[in-house]
């Protein structure tokens, strides 16, 4: 410790034998900075908010059926690149500071100058953008801004344009093509079915099974038909007995009134009315209107029995056969030829039925060898159809869903840009900061002349004790000579010791006296 306090010391009394260079230094470093300081000149900054609204009420409303962009990241990607030469270029003609401009070098460095000094801050979350520029001139710092706000709103709504055209010009390329190519596929799905028509099966089934409800179908058609002959030979063999019993009737009994006649329908309607007047004895007497009407009709009926009854035998009588007219004899057999003519009609239809049957069952055993190969085709021209169909439907949808997005956005615009702060200029110059470049010269200053003597004393050093002569050159020290000052040079010594504070105090007070006058004047001005 004592060490490093006794090379402070000397290097400290080394310094102080170049006092007054150092003070001569501190004084011109500290005049140059302070004329430095007051002739750099006022800079006034303008600036302007904006705010971009994102939340449209007509994109939830369409959500599905129009694009729905990144609205905030087209924002933030606008803003930082907002400050781009072609931008700056309009913005120069519009804020018409391309009228200082004398020749090509002066506007590229105009230009070069205006993208270096521009400044665009902000949030992406808040979506709140601050532009600020600064310049000596108050007014073109304010036309700068104004046109900068302009650029950022144009350049937005012309880039959703432009995206939006680009997007259908494609979109209707594309479609082009797949419809060419749709139609290629539709020629070639038709010539295959037109080729093939005899072999097409239905949707979803192949030769296997194709060849499986032919064989079904032929053993249903051979039931049926078995059933319907059976069903006729059945009234066949009714028919014959029936023949028969009429027959033995007639040869068993060849007198008239051994024929038995059979009047059904008179028969059913005398049971009825007998049935109906036993009912009707049971509510009412005998002189009853409904029974007599009841009885009146029993015994129409009973003499019309009679009467057909006697036509009946005569007629028999008339043939000399009870079997010479058997359709008006008998009305079951009637009957019975009429379901065998119905029963020989059905198995002739359930004929010609299992004969088809049979005739396509060969035919598709025939076929199925070459069917595989068939269907296998058919599956490939059905999946490159749909795929192309698929595809171009796909493209139509997006289209129609990009037209939906252009208006859309023409409507209510990617976005609503709101000014929260017009470009305005700050009264006061936001730079320099003379309050506080000043002390910062008046530092520089002393470190200037602290720096000149330390570097002198280094150039021209001297030994200020013994100890360091001795140290230095390594020799022996026999001894030290000391000077004694006269009450003359004592006084000089003084005096120049009053004049360094007195200079170095001026420079201080010089530094004290600028600072007050300055924070008067900008007091004055605010």
């Amino acid at each position: 410790m004592n060490e490093l306090l006794l090379q402070i010391s000397t290097i400290a009394r080394g310094m102080w034998r170049f006092r007054w260079p150092a003070v001569a230094v501190a004084w011109l470093v500290a005049v140059v900075g302070t004329v430095g300081i007051f002739r750099i000149p006022d800079q006034y900054e303008a600036n302007a908010r904006i705010f971009v609204d994102t939340q449209s009420i007509l994109r939830p409303l369409l959500s599905g059926l129009a694009v729905q962009p990144n609205v905030e990241q087209q924002i933030g990607m606008l803003s930082r690149t907002l400050i781009s030469r072609p931008n700056i270029e309009k913005l120069v003609r519009m804020a018409d500071l391309d009228l200082s401009a004398k020749s090509k070098t002066d506007q590229d460095a105009l230009i070069d100058g205006l993208m270096k000094d521009i400044r665009i801050s902000g949030t992406s979350r808040d979506n709140l953008f601050s532009l600020s520029y600064r310049d000596s001139d108050q007014e073109k710092a304010k036309r700068v801004v104004q046109s900068l706000v302009s650029i950022f709103v144009e350049s937005s709504l012309g880039a959703t344009r432009k995206d939006t055209d680009s997007a259908k010009v494609f979109l209707n390329e594309q479609i082009k093509n797949f419809e060419a190519k749709l139609e290629e596929s539709e020629t070639r799905l038709k010539e295959f079915r037109l080729r093939n028509l005899d072999l097409q099966v239905a949707e979803g089934k192949d030769s296997a099974s194709r060849l499986v409800d032919l064989n079904r179908q032929l053993e249903d058609a051979k039931l049926q038909l078995r059933e319907a002959e059976n069903a006729r030979d059945s009234a066949k063999t009714q028919i014959a007995a029936e023949r028969a019993r009429i027959s033995a009737v007639a040869t068993a009994a060849p007198d008239d009134a051994s024929i038995n006649i059979a009047t059904p329908e008179i028969d059913s309607r005398l049971d009825t009315q007998k049935r109906n007047l036993d009912s009707l004895l049971q509510r009412f007497t005998e002189q009853h209107p409904d029974v007599l009407n009841t009885r009146r009709l029993i015994r129409e009926l009973e003499e019309q029995k009679k009467k057909e009854v006697a036509a009946l035998r005569k007629a028999a009588a008339t043939a000399g056969s009870p079997t010479a007219a058997p359709s008006a004899q008998n009305a079951t057999l009637q009957e019975l030829n009429r379901l065998l003519a119905a029963s020989e009609v059905q198995a002739a239809s359930l004929r010609a039925r299992v004969n088809e049957f049979s005739a396509r069952l060969a035919t598709a055993r025939s076929a199925v060898r070459t069917a595989p190969q068939i269907e296998a085709e058919a599956a490939q021209l059905n999946r490159d159809y749909e795929i192309t169909k698929k595809n171009y439907e796909d493209l139509v949808a997006r289209r129609q869903s990009a037209t939906i997005s252009g208006d859309l956005d023409s409507a209510s615009g990617m976005a609503d840009f709101r000014l929260i702060d017009p470009p305005r200029v700050s009264p006061k110059p936001v730079f320099p900061n003379r309050l506080l470049l000043l002390p910062l010269a008046l530092v520089a200053a002393i470190g200037a002349g602290m720096f000149t003597a330390f570097a002198a004393s280094q150039v021209r050093p001297v030994f200020m004790d013994a100890s360091e002569l001795r140290n230095k050159t390594g020799l022996p020290l026999l001894g030290v000579v000391s000077i004694a000052l006269a009450e003359p040079d004592r006084r000089s010594e003084r005096r120049d010791k009053l004049k360094f504070a007195g200079a170095t105090g001026g420079l201080l007070l010089s530094f004290v006296m600028t600072l007050g006058a300055l924070a008067f004047l900008t007091s004055r001005i605010s």
